[in-house]
């Protein structure tokens, strides 16, 4: 027992060994920590430190269920808080130093966190989230509101629309609660205002053909009902309408709530008595009404019927009037319409910003209004700036923030959102910085090869029309540099000072040169696209982004739509001998419904438009591919020739870029094409093999029929497909160390297949993982697996003859088992067992040997959940393999071939064994904190992951996305294909130089000496 516990420590010594080193972390790799593209306007937060100094943050909620604040000096993030995926932020709001948020359906967790550091204070489960009501939009039926009289810091909290709680704001205690007596009537509250003599619940009850307001007052002290009543109105457009103002007054606080009816601003007084008569706003026809966030200040923002946007204040007299109209905001095809923003500077004085983009001047302009400038009576500072809407997009949302040094200037600082998911500040007309956020939500990814530095690039056609003495002062020029060159060659020769694979590959601050790979083709450039219509080129030594471009609607500009990238292939390397290129495939989804799939044709050193159809660098416009919905794209290679194959909801078979060189191509192998595809609707998806017809059909295509139905279930569900990666097999087979050959099964037709099975419209009740032959559909293997929770979230990666997959087991299966997460590896081989070999990689597809194999199975006992797996990849496929988890404690590690090799033994290894570098089968794998690729860094949220092949065979280059980005190099089997760092080749060389030396010495004397003895031998 000693001796295995032994052998264990030192392959586990050993495995820890080709770990990151410490030296490497952040050398090697890189982080981008995102927040996500915002919900919502971003709110300038400001908040005053014990000695009078004021500090700002940025507040925002995103897209990918993090709340998170932003420094406004630099752009970066200076504190997140992630948010489980079943538990959805639905509100929030900041007072102060504290930050009070609510998430999970109808408002079920109620959390404060510390607004400058976003540590978690107080955390308090107010109901089950089953008992949560659900309402569209999410944050109907939930608000928060602060009790700023009360020193105790506590918070008002409305949820699931009827229940109201003060919670303690020192002890986060619940200090009493008041649910309305009616909750299934049709009122639902959808906001909270605070006073001394009452707490307001305004909501909303449905009526036939509108809504009518309804209002109750609660007790602050006590949370009894004071009165309760409904407000004659009729408002269609539901509470986004409803605005209440404040004012502060001599006689303390006093409040107004206002909504748009019959195009006039209608208002009540609110009072504990709720006695108060609703009055008409007499004059203009309004069109809309504009919460811009100055509530407590009296202030709101009404647009007419013109488009004209005019500022209504709460006066001291309890009326609504109208304060100040913006110049020009009529409605013109000049300019857009204007988005409105409210803020404070540090003295707590509000200001108003009007944000539009010009056609005529192609800039943007923002008029900045202060109330209590000239007397009262009003002061608007306008500038331009050079916002750039072909390369962001159309301003979205904008938050202000503004300070007033002298008596009639006002500087603003503008926080814009875009509709590609970019965030902007601007210090009046200069741009500070850009947050892409978008990129926390990538739908595709590739790494692509970059060319070898052009050294003579500026030559090139110089030569044949210079004249001689041209040519010669041009090489004498040249020449020059020849003695610096040989000093630099000979001290790096002898010294040994070359490219290292574990130095930093980024390029330097002030480096102008063109795009270029490194020694060790480190260097790459990531194309990434996002689900919000933009596309990326990302260099990955740094992180930093090279070109963007946004990708245009076509038609469906007219109407709006968005673009959704489904796939992504190169279709042309620099092993090609020209600029590499990819393809990009997405899904339009237009307004009105209709959708159709289109292709991007981009230089991934550029984002150029290679089909032409863009004009320099404008909006990046697609070439339409399909009349309808993509089921299925294929990359196809024909010798240097790329092309992508795309199949439509008929089965029709489309080809991108669609030329006659092309077509020719697909129909000589038109006939040898199979293909499995998953049919069907959403919850019973099937499996489907095709082949494609060897002729065009009458409409002018080949179609791709049916010859193979999975035998499945009716009730089992194909979730997806995956399928092995194109990539170079090294060996055919493992030689064992009896010296047999097991033959790796290699059939390019296989699939793995991830199912579901579910009782009709309830929750999962088993997953299945299925190996496929996807040629005639026979099951190679087949594991049913349970459902924990009653949901399939099954992880796999195929490579080769290796199978791995990861799922949760909860025991329901076996009282006896605990509960797990599990990690199961599989090796196919061809044949019955050692030196069966059936050559499967080349064998027909109707051959019956295809099916003739032997798999090795074991289970282990995995740390923890992830939400993605690969393997790595290099050149040559030399190299072991590593797998490459992404965990739920947002973290990237690698799992080493050798303990997830599913022959290892039950018992001591043998000697034969051993020289395969099997180790004693243990059923939990070690979590080494050394694997973790990651190291220091926090990766978010990682969605997927994936690998790419340096020149080094040794490495291999990892990208993962998600909320974040992260990058690295690993070398599994450590770098064998270069020297170490610590070599002395100074050392080496002068031993080689003695050596040289003394044969040039000795060779002399040994001449004479064999001369000599030939005299005296004679």
């Amino acid at each position: 027992m000693l001796t295995i516990v032994r052998f264990l420590w030192a392959s586990f010594a050993i495995w820890t060994a080709y770990a990151l080193h410490p030296s490497e972390a952040g050398v090697v790799d890189w982080h981008k920590a995102l927040l996500g593209v915002p919900l919502t306007r971003p709110d300038f937060h400001r908040t005053t430190g014990a000695h009078g100094a004021t500090r700002s943050v940025v507040l925002t909620a995103t897209s990918n269920n993090v709340i998170g604040a932003v420094h406004p000096e630099n752009g970066t993030v200076a504190w997140r808080y992630l948010f489980e995926d079943r538990d959805p932020v639905v509100g929030y709001k900041a007072y102060n130093d504290r930050l009070a948020t609510l998430s999970g359906p109808g408002g079920a967790t109620f959390r404060i966190l510390d607004v400058n550091s976003g540590h978690l204070l107080h955390e308090l489960h107010l109901h089950s989230a089953d008992s949560g009501r659900l309402f569209e939009p999410v944050n109907l039926g939930v608000a928060i509101a602060f009790d700023d009289s009360d020193k105790s810091k506590d918070t008002f909290v409305l949820t699931n629309g009827h229940t109201l709680r003060r919670i303690n704001g020192k002890s986060g205690d619940i200090v009493w609660g008041w649910t309305s007596p009616d909750q299934t009537s049709l009122v639902v509250y959808s906001k909270v205002v605070t006073t001394s003599d009452a707490i307001y619940l305004i909501g909303l009850a449905k009526s036939f053909a509108s809504y009518t307001v309804h209002v109750s007052a609660i007790s602050p002290d006590n949370g009894e009902l004071l009165s309760d009543a409904d407000v004659p109105s009729s408002i269609i457009n539901g509470p986004q309408g409803l605005i209440v103002v404040s004012h502060e007054g001599t006689r303390g606080k006093s409040v107004r709530l206002a909504w748009l009816e019959q195009a006039r601003i209608h208002s009540v007084a609110l009072t504990p008595q709720l006695k108060d008569k609703p009055t008409i706003k007499k004059g203009s026809a309004y069109l809309q009404v504009h919460d811009i966030g100055l509530q407590e200040k009296g202030l709101f923002v009404a647009t007419k019927e013109d488009g004209s946007g005019r500022v209504i204040r709460f006066s001291e007299d309890g009326a609504l009037k109208v304060f100040w109209e913006f110049a020009d905001s009529v409605k013109s095809p000049k300019y857009t319409e204007s988005t409105y923003a409210g803020g404070l500077d540090k003295d707590g004085w509000p200001y108003i910003a009007r944000v539009y983009w010009s056609h005529v001047f192609r800039q943007a302009s923002a008029h900045v209004l202060a109330p209590h400038l000239a007397e009262g009576k009003g002061l608007v500072t306008g500038f331009t700036f050079p916002f750039e809407t072909q390369k962001h997009g159309i301003i979205a949302n904008v938050a202000v923030d503004a300070a007033n040094p002298e008596e009639f200037r006002v500087l603003s600082r503008l926080v814009l959102t875009t509709t590609t998911g970019a965030v902007q500040l601007w210090q009046q007309d200069q741009h500070q910085w850009t947050r892409e956020e978008s990129l926390a939500d990538i739908r595709v990814a590739e790494m692509v090869e970059l060319p070898e530095p052009q050294l003579v690039a500026s030559q090139v056609g110089i030569e044949e029309t210079e004249s001689f003495g041209a040519r010669l002062r041009r090489q004498l020029a040249d020449a020059q540099d020849f003695p610096q060159y040989a000093i630099n060659f000979a001290k790096r020769f002898a010294t040994g000072s070359y490219a290292s694979a574990s130095s930093s590959i980024a390029p330097a601050s002030n480096d102008t040169s063109p795009l270029s790979r490194d020694t060790f083709g480190f260097r790459k450039i990531i194309v990434a696209a996002t689900s919000h219509g933009k596309v990326f080129g990302i260099d990955s030594a740094n992180g930093e982004i090279i070109w963007s471009r946004v990708f245009g609607l076509g038609w469906a500009a007219e109407v709006g739509g968005r673009i959704f990238p489904l796939k992504i292939f190169t279709t042309r390397t620099v092993s090609d001998g020209d600029t590499p290129q990819v393809v990009i495939v997405g899904q339009r989804k237009a307004d009105n419904s209709l959708v159709d799939t289109v292709a991007f044709h981009i230089d991934a050193l550029t984002g150029e438009d290679v089909s032409g159809t863009s004009i320099g660098q404008d909006i990046l416009q697609g070439q339409d591919v399909i009349a309808g919905a993509l089921v299925e794209a294929y990359l196809f290679q024909d010798g240097p020739t790329k092309y992508v194959v795309l199949l439509d909801e008929y089965l029709q078979v489309h080809l991108f870029p669609d030329t006659p060189e092309n077509a020719d191509s697909f129909h000589k192998v038109a006939p040898s094409i199979h293909l499995p595809l998953r049919t069907g609707t959403a919850g019973s998806h099937r499996l489907g093999g095709h082949k494609v017809s060897p002729e065009k059909e009458f409409t002018g295509r080949h179609i791709a029929y049916p010859i193979w139905t999975a035998s499945l279930p009716p009730n089992e569900d194909v979730r997806s497909i995956v399928t092995r990666p194109h990539e170079p097999v090294a060996s055919l087979g493992k030689v064992l160390g009896n010296r047999t050959t097991l033959y790796k099964y290699l059939n390019p037709g296989v699939v793995v297949v991830l199912t579901s099975t579910s009782t009709p419209s309830g929750p999962a009740t088993s997953c299945g993982v299925y190996v496929i032959d996807g040629t005639k559909g026979t099951i190679l293997y087949h594991a049913n697996l349970p459902a924990a929770g009653g949901v399939c979230d099954v992880k796999a990666a195929f490579t080769e003859n290796w199978l791995v997959y990861h799922y949760y087991d909860d025991g329901s299966a076996n009282a006896d088992q605990a509960k797990s997460y599990r990690m199961v590896s599989l090796e196919f081989y061809e044949g019955s067992g050692v030196d069966d070999k059936t050559s499967s990689s080349d064998l027909s597809a109707y051959s019956n040997d295809t099916t003739r194999i032997s798999v090795y199975e074991q289970s282990y006992v995995f740390p923890r959940g992830i939400s993605t797996i690969t393997t790595t990849s290099t050149k040559f496929g030399i190299t072991v393999k590593d797998i490459l988890v992404a965990g739920n404690n947002h973290q990237v590690q690698s799992f080493p071939r050798r303990f997830l090799d599913p022959r290892r033994p039950n018992r001591k290894p043998t000697a034969e064994e051993q020289e395969e570098w099997l180790i004693q089968y243990d059923p939990l794998l070690p979590d080494d904190p050394k694997r973790v690729l990651s190291h220091r860094y926090q990766v978010a949220r990682i969605r997927k992951i994936i690998t790419s092949p340096a020149l080094l065979e040794s490495t291999s280059l990892v990208f993962g996305y998600g909320v974040d980005l992260f990058f690295t190099r690993v070398a599994p089997s450590k770098t064998f294909d270069v020297l170490n760092e610590n070599f002395n080749k100074a050392q080496l060389v002068l031993t080689v130089a003695g050596l040289a030396l003394a044969i040039v010495i000795t060779k002399p004397m040994v001449r004479r000496k064999r001369l000599r003895e030939r005299w005296y031998a004679s």
